[in-house]
């Protein structure tokens, strides 16, 4: 890189980090599933004069200043550290062989910390043809250097439209957060019950988060081993896709957001696997870090509105929140139809949504790294994840298929690594298809049976869903 030598002082946010600290490291992998096999002629290119420009942070590594403080300084890129081509076993032709060699693969380099002494980054070319594509490229990125928002957005600057490269992807639009407006249509008095409840609620859910992330952990089951050493143990990764239309189904018969009949069916495809392995689990307290995108806007941003400083709204890095939201039993009577598990998803998250316990842990965690430094904050987010039973978060992806240097990109999901829980679940849209992802602590959670608990959950929901329209159509 050109005048490398000149640093680059912007100091890394406080959520950055927590996410690379002693108590906590937390990496991205991207993966992108491709039709044809891979060219990889024009790696070296494509890095150098498309992804490095996108953001000073991918040239960059993390120091401590003389004031104790950690800041991102600009250093010389040598691509080929970062570029890794794995050899498997020759002689073998079954896509089916690939896929277990890439899943071990994906295993290895999950556990694997990136080198401190050069940029957080690095890619993973895999030649070989697996059932997913006839290639697949893997990047590893830290979670200090942004959020999924942020490396969509990073992603979205790199790949094109595959039918037209000159027309602009499109994506759905993403629901703005819902905005507290007590004060604004009626008077104090008339509102007087609503800012009751209000308050209530933001006192109740802060104050649960603040037990959920020290002294309350959920209970041992299936999805939660309670191991000290989970950091330790080798993680499988593997995903299960759905129609997204289907999904928006279910969304308009039920009148809630996409995002609730997701986590109603990943609720739902939970309690059946604990059931299935232990039936006692099926009443065992289990809780969910649903993380939300904090940025008050509508859809992606581009790379330089991000990275402009006086954009505050849309801003690169880690802007998220998550919200305590706990799995309904199984054994409650309340939710023998799966379809209560969506309702009940709804209310919560909407209620938490609502309330101030959010921003109040944020400032939580300010005063805690001022008082007593960022590895203390880093150790009650630490908490806060080892305490839950899963965490679920979410990626918007484009509605046309992408392509990358000329390679139609058939398949994408992504997963966070790093975190102290048994089961990590992320989810994204893609050309119609609705991909969840498993990250679960190897040897513990059983990923084919998880799959097919997950799929067994979503036939339930929209046969039960489906039910409810024939009714209602039969009553007009």
């Amino acid at each position: 890189m050109e005048s490398y030598e000149e640093e680059f002082n912007e100091p890394v946010s406080p959520t950055g980090q927590y996410l690379n600290s002693s108590a906590l490291c937390v990496y991205i992998l991207g993966v992108l599933e491709f039709e044809i096999p891979i060219d990889d002629f024009q790696t070296m290119s494509l890095l150098h004069d498309v992804f490095l420009p996108i953001n000073t942070r991918f040239s960059s590594i993390m120091i401590k200043d003389n004031n104790g403080e950690k800041k991102w300084k600009k250093v010389e890129v040598k691509l080929e550290e970062h570029i890794n081509v794995p050899t498997f076993p020759i002689g073998k032709s079954s896509t089916q062989i690939y896929d277990e060699y890439l899943d071990e693969y994906m295993s290895k380099i999950a556990m694997e910390h990136l080198p401190q002494h050069r940029p957080l980054w690095e890619i993973h070319i895999i030649k070989y043809p697996t059932s997913s594509g006839a290639g697949t490229l893997v990047f590893k990125l830290h979670h200090a250097l942004g959020d999924g928002y942020s490396l969509m957005g990073a992603l979205l600057s790199c790949l094109q439209r595959a039918d037209n490269p000159s027309l602009p992807l499109t994506l759905p639009k993403s629901s703005q957060l819902p905005q507290l407006s007590i004060f604004n249509t009626k008077t104090i008095f008339k509102r007087l019950p609503s800012i009751f409840s209000f308050a209530f609620h933001t006192i109740s859910d802060f104050g649960w988060s603040i037990l959920k992330s020290s002294l309350v952990e959920d209970d041992q089951t299936p999805i939660r081993s309670r191991e000290e050493d989970i950091k330790l143990r080798h993680v499988d990764i593997s995903s299960v896709s759905f129609c997204l239309d289907h999904i928006k189904e279910v969304k308009s018969i039920l009148g809630v957001s996409l995002n609730d009949v997701i986590a109603g069916l990943i609720f739902f495809g939970l309690r059946l696997y604990m059931q299935e392995i232990n039936l006692k689990s099926s009443k065992a307290q289990s809780t969910a870090l649903v993380l939300l995108n904090a940025r008050n806007i509508k859809g992606y941003k581009s790379v330089k509105e991000m990275v402009d400083n006086t954009n505050k709204g849309a801003s690169w890095g880690n802007r998220f929140a998550f919200l305590h939201v706990p799995i309904p039993e199984l054994s409650d009577a309340r939710f023998e139809n799966p379809l209560e598990f969506i309702l009940e998803a709804h209310k919560e998250i909407t209620r938490k949504k609502n309330s101030l316990a959010t921003p109040l842990t944020g400032m939580l965690l300010s005063m805690m790294k001022k008082l007593r430094g960022p590895e203390a904050a880093a150790r009650y987010v630490h908490s806060t994840l080892r305490n839950s039973s899963t965490t679920i978060s979410n990626i918007i992806g484009p509605v046309e298929q992408m392509s990358l240097a000329n390679h139609p990109v058939k398949g994408l999901y992504f997963m966070v690594v790093g975190p102290p829980e048994s089961l990590t679940i992320t989810i994204m849209s893609y050309m119609g298809k609705l991909r969840i992802a498993f990250g679960m602590e190897k040897g513990f959670i059983d990923k084919q049976k998880i799959k097919s608990c997950m799929e067994n959950s979503f036939e339930t929901i929209i046969i039960a869903a489906r039910k409810i329209s024939a009714k209602t159509q039969t009553s007009i």
